[in-house]
Protein backbone atom coordinates (compact mmCIF):
# COMPACT_ATOMS: atom_id res chain seq x y z
CA UNK A 1 0.00 0.00 0.00
CA UNK A 2 1.47 3.45 -0.42
CA UNK A 3 2.48 6.02 1.88
CA UNK A 4 -0.60 7.91 2.97
CA UNK A 5 1.35 11.50 2.43
CA UNK A 6 2.54 10.85 -1.49
CA UNK A 7 -1.03 10.15 -1.92
CA UNK A 8 -2.37 12.81 -0.35
CA UNK A 9 -0.41 14.88 -1.80
CA UNK A 10 -0.62 13.54 -5.56
CA UNK A 11 -4.33 14.05 -4.69
CA UNK A 12 -4.30 17.33 -3.95
CA UNK A 13 -1.98 17.95 -7.02
CA UNK A 14 -4.34 16.35 -9.43
CA UNK A 15 -7.46 18.31 -7.67
CA UNK A 16 -5.50 22.04 -7.72
CA UNK A 17 -4.44 21.01 -11.61
CA UNK A 18 -8.40 19.79 -12.23
CA UNK A 19 -9.60 23.19 -10.64
CA UNK A 20 -7.00 25.30 -13.00
CA UNK A 21 -7.97 23.34 -15.67
CA UNK A 22 -11.65 23.83 -15.28
CA UNK A 23 -11.18 27.41 -14.76
CA UNK A 24 -9.43 27.72 -18.05
CA UNK A 25 -12.47 25.27 -19.59
CA UNK A 26 -14.78 27.65 -18.57
CA UNK A 27 -13.73 30.58 -19.83
CA UNK A 28 -13.20 28.88 -23.03
CA UNK A 29 -16.74 27.18 -23.54
CA UNK A 30 -19.05 29.69 -21.54
CA UNK A 31 -17.49 33.14 -20.48
CA UNK A 32 -16.10 34.81 -23.63
CA UNK A 33 -18.48 32.88 -26.09
CA UNK A 34 -20.78 34.91 -23.97
CA UNK A 35 -19.11 37.96 -23.89
CA UNK A 36 -18.80 37.42 -28.08
CA UNK A 37 -21.91 39.30 -28.77
CA UNK A 38 -21.59 41.85 -26.27
CA UNK A 39 -21.30 45.57 -27.27
CA UNK A 40 -17.76 46.86 -27.08
CA UNK A 41 -18.03 48.94 -24.16
CA UNK A 42 -20.11 46.16 -22.01
CA UNK A 43 -17.32 43.57 -23.15
CA UNK A 44 -13.93 45.85 -21.92
CA UNK A 45 -15.71 46.48 -18.88
CA UNK A 46 -16.54 42.82 -17.95
CA UNK A 47 -13.24 41.55 -18.65
CA UNK A 48 -11.40 44.56 -16.94
CA UNK A 49 -13.83 43.44 -13.45
CA UNK A 50 -13.34 39.66 -14.07
CA UNK A 51 -9.35 40.65 -14.03
CA UNK A 52 -9.59 42.18 -10.93
CA UNK A 53 -12.21 39.61 -9.56
CA UNK A 54 -10.40 36.66 -10.34
CA UNK A 55 -6.83 37.61 -8.50
CA UNK A 56 -8.22 35.69 -4.69
CA UNK A 57 -7.36 33.10 -2.51
CA UNK A 58 -9.53 30.70 -4.61
CA UNK A 59 -7.91 30.89 -7.79
CA UNK A 60 -4.27 31.15 -6.15
CA UNK A 61 -5.13 27.99 -4.31
CA UNK A 62 -5.74 26.08 -8.08
CA UNK A 63 -3.13 27.94 -9.96
CA UNK A 64 -0.80 28.49 -7.59
CA UNK A 65 -1.08 25.23 -5.68
CA UNK A 66 -1.00 23.08 -8.48
CA UNK A 67 2.43 23.83 -9.22
CA UNK A 68 3.69 23.38 -5.83
CA UNK A 69 1.77 20.44 -4.78
CA UNK A 70 2.93 18.80 -8.26
CA UNK A 71 6.71 19.48 -7.38
CA UNK A 72 5.87 18.25 -4.12
CA UNK A 73 4.49 15.19 -5.53
CA UNK A 74 7.81 14.42 -7.74
CA UNK A 75 9.83 15.05 -4.58
CA UNK A 76 7.85 12.65 -2.63
CA UNK A 77 7.24 10.07 -5.49
CA UNK A 78 10.67 10.51 -7.14
CA UNK A 79 13.07 8.86 -5.01
CA UNK A 80 12.68 5.25 -5.86
CA UNK A 81 9.23 5.70 -7.73
CA UNK A 82 8.36 3.70 -10.52
CA UNK A 83 9.00 5.35 -13.45
CA UNK A 84 5.19 4.73 -14.40
CA UNK A 85 4.72 7.01 -11.50
CA UNK A 86 7.19 9.79 -11.33
CA UNK A 87 7.17 10.57 -15.27
CA UNK A 88 3.32 11.06 -15.43
CA UNK A 89 3.91 13.60 -12.45
CA UNK A 90 7.25 14.94 -14.02
CA UNK A 91 5.39 15.60 -17.22
CA UNK A 92 2.26 17.18 -15.60
CA UNK A 93 4.84 19.69 -13.93
CA UNK A 94 6.31 20.27 -17.26
CA UNK A 95 2.69 21.33 -18.77
CA UNK A 96 1.87 23.01 -15.39
CA UNK A 97 5.14 25.21 -16.05
CA UNK A 98 4.08 25.78 -19.88
CA UNK A 99 0.69 26.78 -18.56
CA UNK A 100 2.00 29.11 -16.31
CA UNK A 101 4.55 30.96 -18.87
CA UNK A 102 1.31 31.35 -21.05
CA UNK A 103 -0.16 33.06 -18.74
CA UNK A 104 2.62 35.34 -17.17
CA UNK A 105 3.55 35.98 -21.03
CA UNK A 106 0.42 36.14 -23.08
CA UNK A 107 -2.65 36.65 -20.78
CA UNK A 108 -1.72 38.91 -18.11
CA UNK A 109 0.57 41.56 -20.24
CA UNK A 110 -2.75 41.56 -22.96
CA UNK A 111 -5.11 41.68 -19.40
CA UNK A 112 -2.59 44.96 -18.07
CA UNK A 113 -3.22 46.72 -21.64
CA UNK A 114 -6.80 45.97 -21.50
CA UNK A 115 -7.01 47.55 -17.79
CA UNK A 116 -5.27 50.69 -19.08
CA UNK A 117 -8.38 51.67 -21.04
CA UNK A 118 -10.47 54.47 -18.95
CA UNK A 119 -14.04 53.75 -18.65
CA UNK A 120 -14.80 56.84 -20.32
CA UNK A 121 -13.17 55.78 -23.68
CA UNK A 122 -14.79 56.38 -26.67
CA UNK A 123 -16.44 53.88 -28.58
CA UNK A 124 -13.85 53.89 -31.32
CA UNK A 125 -10.78 53.23 -28.61
CA UNK A 126 -13.00 50.53 -26.74
CA UNK A 127 -13.55 48.49 -30.35
CA UNK A 128 -9.81 48.86 -31.02
CA UNK A 129 -8.98 47.44 -27.82
CA UNK A 130 -11.40 44.61 -27.77
CA UNK A 131 -9.91 43.73 -31.05
CA UNK A 132 -6.58 43.76 -29.71
CA UNK A 133 -7.19 41.64 -27.35
CA UNK A 134 -10.35 39.08 -27.95
CA UNK A 135 -8.99 36.94 -30.52
CA UNK A 136 -5.56 36.48 -29.54
CA UNK A 137 -6.11 36.29 -26.03
CA UNK A 138 -9.11 33.42 -26.44
CA UNK A 139 -6.74 31.63 -28.57
CA UNK A 140 -3.72 31.61 -25.83
CA UNK A 141 -6.43 30.69 -23.30
CA UNK A 142 -7.73 27.81 -25.63
CA UNK A 143 -4.08 26.48 -25.87
CA UNK A 144 -4.09 27.01 -21.72
CA UNK A 145 -7.23 24.43 -21.46
CA UNK A 146 -5.79 22.05 -23.75
CA UNK A 147 -2.42 21.95 -21.48
CA UNK A 148 -3.89 22.54 -18.30
CA UNK A 149 -6.31 19.23 -19.23
CA UNK A 150 -3.63 17.36 -20.27
CA UNK A 151 -1.50 18.00 -16.89
CA UNK A 152 -4.66 17.12 -14.92
CA UNK A 153 -4.62 13.99 -17.66
CA UNK A 154 -0.99 12.95 -16.54
CA UNK A 155 -1.93 13.44 -12.64
CA UNK A 156 -5.06 10.95 -12.90
CA UNK A 157 -2.83 7.99 -14.84
CA UNK A 158 -0.25 8.96 -12.15
CA UNK A 159 -2.23 8.09 -9.03
CA UNK A 160 -4.01 5.50 -10.87
CA UNK A 161 -0.66 3.34 -11.58
CA UNK A 162 0.57 4.71 -8.20
CA UNK A 163 -2.00 2.86 -6.37
CA UNK A 164 -3.27 5.81 -4.57
CA UNK A 165 -6.79 5.11 -5.09
CA UNK A 166 -6.62 2.13 -3.38
CA UNK A 167 -5.12 3.50 -0.22
CA UNK A 168 -8.42 6.16 0.14
CA UNK A 169 -11.07 3.56 -0.86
Amino acid sequence: MPPLLSTLVLIGATLAMGLTAGLFYGFACAVMPGLRTADDHTFVRAVQRINVAILNGWFALGFAGAPLLIASAAALHLPGAAPEVSGWILAALVLDLTVIVITMRVNVPMNDELAKVACSAGAAELAAARRRFEARWVRWNGIRAVVSTAAAACLVIALFRYGGVAVIA
